[in-house]
């Protein structure tokens, strides 16, 4: 049954450009569901954008000598660039300095802060000695009072999960220039979060199919929930829409508060630019709608507690109760789909140690469909993953371009050369019949798996499916078949058929290639839409800026595409290159010399 799909991609930040790391925790998981679920007949509403806000954009447009606007603006356009080159199908990517955006934000912050979940306090504020700046918890770091991990930051410890505060750390010291702050006391905002631990355990306690390292994680967190400050002193950010607070130049809503809101915001957005202002509620207030959101596991705490938090608040469904607000109820995750962590080399990576690979840089020298095969197949879906050129490489050659790419040039090449045309069929055998029953229940199969996020384990079935029709078209050997016409069509066009369904099965993972391919069979139509950018307008007249978007509506039906007789073919051209083993030792002097 058809229902609303929302997919609720999380924001990269656009303080430099993204490498294949971030990509494999948020991007392609996303929208290899988010096609799929299109086929098989679902309402999708893709949604993400640039998170723009907070103290890393301030800090380093102060080192480059430009205005925080000026660089969001320039990594705003690389980062779209990129994710458009990837092939990711988002109905809306858009940004966080929009005035749409402040305006959900500083409405979802009201609703809050009306039923009490929104509390002022006075407390110890970070202040950097040199410059008289305030320090956000992220540009502390220190020794874990819990744990005793050095490198813990001010608002969380990576390596045991718990929330701090600046002044829970021992011998705190700077990330900017490695001083000792010193701590003044200041005014700030603060969400109630221990006003949701009820409700939140609650609502996490039915969550029955989401990744069970995710699911334990969030209990553990509710566990131990403080308020946490959503205020800070930065110029930088949505302004505080209290009458005393909103004209203050010094005090903004902090990043992290209002970057999840984007989610929201951007599905009004994507309404409003379709001409239907109101179509948003389709995928956040109608019952039958579900939500995942996608991203690397440092993320979870955000979309599993804080943002559901923030959402019950608006509701009044925490402990202090409260009335709806004026966007009226809004639901819930329904999962949260969170990727483990991608190494490269066997090391952690880290741009300033340029210990990176950038998607721009990526997709200059290799194909999209490569990186996007790679990270599906070997990706870090439920456990850390090392990429290295070599099993790159491999992958590439011994899957890409010897299995998926061979059956394609092989099955065209053949009835190109022999036929020129797509043959009919005669009487089939029973390897035909075995052939097209395998492909058949391969719809099912694959399908099933990635709408239950274990895409590895569909892209491992749909190449196995690849290496069942290869195995066909070697033991029936066409080529062999000169003086028997009519077997050979039936081989021929046995093969090409399952050629056509493992581009089906393929196309959510490799959609660049599998609309090749769609093509070269002679079928109708766009099997894989691919995005687009377009130059906007602000709705509501702040500065134009680039999103990304696409027609994703007529795509086929997941499922069998009947190819047609007499449709000429043509000789194709590979569709995958084949990398030389000079390409290793090429990327790993390239990596040294950075």
């Amino acid at each position: 049954m058809s229902r609303p799909v929302l997919t609720s991609v999380a924001w990269p930040y656009a303080n430099g450009p993204r490498h294949i790391g971030h990509v494999s925790g948020f991007g392609v998981p996303s929208d290899v569901f988010s096609r799929y679920m299109r086929m098989a007949g679902h309402q999708v509403l893709m949604v993400s954008g640039t998170d723009e806000h907070g103290t890393p954009i301030q800090v380093q447009a102060d080192k480059e000598g430009v205005t925080p606007r000026e660089l969001a603006d320039r990594y705003n356009r690389v980062i779209v660039e990129d994710l458009r080159g990837l092939g990711l199908s988002y109905d809306l990517f858009t940004r966080t300095t929009t005035r749409n955006h402040y305006a959900v934000v500083q409405e979802l912050f009201s609703g809050l802060h009306r039923n009490g979940y929104i509390v002022a306090k006075t407390t110890l504020g970070a202040i950097s000695p040199s410059t008289g700046r305030t320090l956000p918890d992220r540009y502390i770091e220190g020794t874990c009072p819990i744990c005793g991990y050095d490198a813990a930051r001010g608002d969380q410890c990576d390596n045991c999960g718990n929330q701090l505060d600046p002044t829970d750390l021992i011998s705190p010291r700077s990330r900017i220039n490695g001083e000792t702050p010193e701590f003044v006391e200041t005014e700030h905002f603060f969400l109630d979060l221990p006003a949701f631990a009820e409700a939140l355990t609650g609502w996490l306690q039915s969550r029955e199919d989401w990744r069970p390292n995710v699911l334990r994680f969030s209990q553990n967190l509710v566990d131990d929930l403080q308020q946490r400050a959503i205020t800070r002193d930065l110029e930088w950010g949505v302004p505080i829409p209290l009458e005393a607070w909103k004209d203050r130049d010094d005090k903004r809503i902090y990043v992290w508060f209002d970057a999840v809101i984007g989610y929201l915001s951007a599905s009004i957005e994507w309404a409003r630019r379709t001409g239907d202002p109101e179509k948003w509620r389709l995928w956040w207030q109608d019952p039958s709608a579900t939500g995942s959101y996608f991203m690397g596991k440092d993320n979870i705490v955000f979309h599993s507690v804080i943002w559901p938090a923030i959402l019950l608040g608006y509701d009044g469904e925490g402990d202090k109760g409260g009335e709806v607000g004026s966007l009226g109820r809004l639901a819930l995750p329904t999962e949260v789909v969170s990727s483990e962590f991608l190494t490269m080399e066997g090391k952690k990576f880290s741009s300033s140690r340029s210990i990176v690979i950038y998607v721009r840089d990526f997709l200059e020298r290799y194909d999209a469909d490569a990186l996007r095969y790679f990270i599906a197949v070997a990706g870090p879906e439920n456990q850390d993953t090392d990429f290295t050129w070599s099993e790159f490489r491999r992958r590439n050659n011994d899957e890409l371009v010897a299995g998926w790419g061979n059956l394609v040039n092989r099955s065209i090449s053949l009835v190109a050369k022999n036929l020129g045309e797509i043959p009919a069929a005669g009487e089939q055998n029973d390897e035909d019949r075995a052939l097209l029953a395998t492909t058949e229940q391969g719809f099912a199969t694959v399908g099933g798996l990635i709408e239950k996020h274990r895409q590895k384990a569909a892209i491992t079935e749909a190449m196995r499916v690849v290496g069942e029709a290869n195995k066909y078209l070697s033991d029936q050997a066409p080529w062999k078949l000169k003086d028997d016409p009519e077997r050979r069509a039936t081989v021929l066009h046995t093969a090409l058929q399952a050629v056509a369904d493992c581009n089906v099965l393929l196309s959510p993972f490799l959609p660049h290639s599998a609309q090749q391919v769609h093509e070269m069979l002679g079928l109708p139509g766009i099997l894989a839409p691919l995005p687009r950018i377009e130059e906007v307008e602000d709705l509501d007249g702040g500065p134009a800026y680039p999103i990304i978007t696409g027609d994703y509506a007529d795509v086929p039906a997941w499922g069998r595409i009947s190819i047609t007789p007499g449709t000429p073919v043509s000789t194709p051209t590979p569709i995958f290159k084949k990398l030389d083993e000079s390409v290793v030792e090429e990327e790993l002097a390239r990596l040294e010399g950075a």
